[in-house]
C-alpha cells in the first residue's frame, strides 16, 4: 500500500464554517424537515434575461476555446469604463485580469505579494478566506478587531498600532461580510495616508459595493495616488445575481497583473470565454434589475433587523451595506456555534455562527437576508419560539 505523504503547508489551511453549516441544514432536508435557510450568501435571484442571452449568443457563435489567460480584451475594455464610471479613476486594460470568482482572484493576488514571515492585516470576524490564504502562504495574518459601537467599523489608530515592520498588506472588505458594515469617506481617506506613510499595500475586496443603503459608497481606490497602491477585487455574483457564473476580477498595478497572469496561466489557463461575453453584457447593459434587487434588500433590511431586535437575548444594528445582518447574541450565554445548531434543530431556521469568521466573531450569528419577505417573516417567528423555550429552560 502506497506511503502517502501530504504536504504539511495544508494543514495551514482551514474550512469553511458556512459549507458545515449548509451541509447540517441539507441533511435535515434530505429528512423531511422544512429549513429555511438564511446562511447562505447569495442573492436569491435569477440573472437577468439579458446576461443569460448573450451567453447563449456567444455559444452558439463557437465561443467555447480558450480564452487569453488575462481575460478577453473586450471585457477588460468594458471594466475599465465601468471602473472610470464607478471609482472616477483611469485604469488601463493591462492592469486588469479576470479570473474564476473573486476567491481565486485573491489567493493569485496573496500569492504574488506574500512571502513567509510577511504580515497582513485583516479585519476581525472577516471572510475567512483572507486569513486562511495568508497562513497557508506562510504569513501571519493579524487580526484588526472590527467595532460594534463603530458600526462594525475599526478603528484606524488602532489598526495603526499594529503595523510593523513586517506588515506587507492590509486587506480590506467593504461593505463587510459578515457585519455590513462599510468605511466612510473619513476611514478610506485616514488609511490610505497611513498606507503612503507607512509603505504598505491594499487588497480591497469590493464584491458588495453595489449594496449600500445609506449614504455613497467610498472607495480607496478612488483616491489620489491609491492605483498605484492597491488591489481591487470585485466581480458578478452578487451584484448580478451571477454566483454560478464563477466571474471576478482584479485591478492592479502592472508588475502584480503581470505576475497575477502567469500565475493564472498556470493554474486556471483561462476563464470560461462565453462567461466572459456575459459579464460584458452585465456591464454595458440595463441595470434596473440590480437597482430592483438592491432596494428589495434594503426592505427586508429593516425588517429583519426589527424582527431580531424584539428576540428575546437578541440586539442588532442595522447594517449599512451587503446582505447580512450580525445580531449580538452574547445574552442569551450560549456559545454561537451552539446556538446556530440549537435554532436549526429546534426552529428549522439556519444560520451561522460568527465563530464562522473568526474567534472575533463569537457573541453573534450572522444571517443572510437575500431570501423572501415571507421567509423572514417565518424564520422571526419560528426563532422567536425557539428562544423564549431557550430562556425559559
Amino acid at each position: 500500500m502506497a506511503t502517502i505523504k501530504l504536504a504539511a503547508r495544508i494543514e495551514r489551511m482551514g474550512g469553511e464554517g458556512a459549507a458545515q453549516m449548509i451541509a447540517k441544514a441539507r441533511r435535515l432536508e434530505s429528512e423531511g424537515r422544512p429549513i429555511i435557510h438564511l446562511e447562505v450568501g447569495e442573492p436569491d435571484f435569477d440573472t437577468p434575461v439579458h446576461i443569460k442571452r448573450r451567453a447563449e449568443e456567444a455559444l452558439a457563435a463557437n465561443q467555447t476555446h480558450y480564452a487569453s489567460s488575462q481575460g478577453l480584451l473586450q471585457l477588460r475594455e468594458a471594466l475599465s469604463h465601468h471602473l472610470r464610471r464607478s471609482r472616477g479613476v483611469a485604469v488601463s486594460p493591462d492592469r486588469i485580469a479576470v479570473s474564476p470568482g473573486c476567491k481565486d482572484m485573491i489567493f493569485s493576488i496573496l500569492s504574488v505579494l506574500v512571502e513567509d514571515g510577511d504580515e497582513v492585516l485583516c479585519c476581525a470576524p472577516a471572510y475567512p478566506a483572507y486569513a486562511t490564504i495568508v497562513e497557508y502562504l506562510g504569513g501571519r495574518a493579524v487580526p484588526v478587531p472590527l467595532h460594534e459601537a463603530l458600526d462594525f467599523r475599526f478603528d484606524v489608530d488602532e489598526m495603526a498600532r499594529l503595523i510593523t515592520p513586517r506588515t506587507r498588506l492590509l486587506v480590506l472588505n467593504s461593505p463587510q461580510n459578515p457585519t455590513g458594515g462599510v468605511l466612510t469617506r473619513q476611514d478610506v481617506e485616514r488609511i490610505a495616508a497611513l498606507a503612503e506613510e507607512k509603505d504598505i499595500l491594499i487588497l480591497t475586496d469590493e464584491i458588495y459595493s453595489r449594496m449600500v443603503y445609506e449614504g455613497e459608497y467610498h472607495s480607496i481606490y478612488s483616491l489620489p495616488g491609491m492605483v498605484d497602491r492597491t488591489m481591487l477585487v470585485d466581480g458578478f455574483s452578487k451584484s448580478h445575481a451571477m454566483t454560478g457564473w464563477r466571474l471576478g476580477y482584479a485591478a492592479m498595478p502592472l508588475p502584480v497583473c503581470q505576475r497575477v497572469t502567469r500565475l493564472l496561466i498556470n493554474s486556471v489557463s483561462s476563464v470560461t470565454t462565453f462567461v466572459q461575453w456575459a459579464g460584458i453584457a452585465a456591464l454595458e447593459g440595463p441595470q434596473e434589475e440590480v437597482v430592483a434587487m438592491v432596494a428589495e434588500f434594503a426592505r427586508r433590511r429593516v425588517r429583519m433587523v426589527e424582527g431580531l431586535n424584539r428576540l428575546p437575548g437578541v440586539t442588532c444594528r442595522s447594517p449599512q451595506g451587503a446582505f447580512y445582518v450580525f445580531p449580538n447574541i452574547r445574552p442569551l450565554g450560549r456559545p454561537s456555534a451552539e446556538l446556530a445548531d440549537y435554532l436549526l434543530e429546534s426552529a428549522g431556521v439556519a444560520t451561522l455562527p460568527g465563530t464562522a469568521f473568526g474567534a472575533a466573531g463569537e457573541g453573534y450569528l450572522r444571517l443572510s437576508y437575500a431570501n423572501s419577505i415571507e421567509n423572514i417573516e417565518r424564520a422571526l417567528q419560528q426563532m422567536d419560539a425557539a428562544l423564549a423555550i431557550a430562556t425559559k429552560g
